[in-house]
């Protein structure tokens, strides 16, 4: 069988697309971006729109479901998430082709197999309609991605500590959000427990909890205000040196982009 591919097409609050599959077929995670620039990221990796089975949504905040009403109902691609985050959707100012034929619902810790997929969802904190994280497991390998999350809750634990690859959070760092020209209730709200992890609690957890099966760690949805890839990278690293865990030998780290695809990773 195929190995399992991973690419992120955008990370950040204007937008989050994930791709997860094979070299032939594969699934998205949220659909934020704009669903031409998707189908030329889809192109660019030897693959049409029509070869998506499924989108999994993590929560109905714009900058993860733009493209949703297109890839659903124009090009008849399942949409998979929970009823809160469905009527959300639907309400959504920015999803125009309200979903209809193409809605699928899924339950928190339910198992949804897709194709060689199977798919977990599980509840993250965060100021949505209803907010998820997503475990993907393939020939016996998990990725997990846990996305605007204010703190990591016990269920997200146990998915993030038995995966193989993680995509997570490290939205901002806290001096530049101090520094930062936003309103005092913006910067409260991204703090609280239902807004973003820092750069340092997302390094410390990663530290707590590493296992040597890690392999990867992705950090994404940086902010572009209050944060920086070299500021995000440093804090995490440190963190998992401070713990003796080598990044680089017993761990990569990579840093998502906000606008662009990153290179395609192949896990052997």
């Amino acid at each position: 069988m195929d190995k399992l591919r991973f690419q992120s097409f955008a990370s950040g609050s204007s937008g989050n697309c994930y791709y997860i599959g094979t070299a032939r077929t594969g699934i998205l995670i949220d659909a934020g971006i704009g669903v031409r620039t998707i189908k030329r990221n889809l192109k660019a990796i030897g693959l049409d729109v029509s070869k998506l089975m499924a989108v999994f949504v993590t929560h109905d905040h714009a900058d993860h479901i733009r493209a949703i009403g297109s890839l659903g109902e124009i090009h008849h691609v399942p949409v998979y998430a929970t009823r809160k985050t469905h009527e959300g959707i639907n309400r959504s100012y920015c999803v125009t082709t309200k979903l209809n034929g193409s809605r699928r619902y899924i339950e928190k810790n339910e198992t949804v197999e897709v194709g060689a997929f199977r798919i977990t969802a599980f509840p993250v904190s965060h100021d949505a309609s209803d907010s998820v994280g997503y475990t993907i497991e393939y020939q016996g390998k998990r990725l997990t991605i846990a996305t605007d999350l204010g703190y990591v809750g016990e269920e997200a634990r146990m998915h993030l500590k038995s995966a193989n690859y993680v995509v997570f959070e490290a939205n901002y760092d806290e001096h530049l959000l101090s520094i930062s020209d936003y309103p005092a209730d913006l910067k409260r709200r991204i703090r609280s427990h239902t807004g973003h992890l820092s750069n340092t609690q997302a390094g410390e957890f990663l530290a707590d909890n590493y296992k040597n099966h890690l392999d990867y760690i992705f950090l994404c949805h940086l902010s572009k205000e209050n944060n920086h890839p070299d500021v995000a990278y440093t804090t995490i690293k440190s963190c998992l040196e401070s713990k003796n865990i080598k990044v680089g030998e017993d761990v990569q780290v990579i840093t998502l982009e906000r606008h662009s695809p990153t290179e395609m990773i192949m896990f052997g």
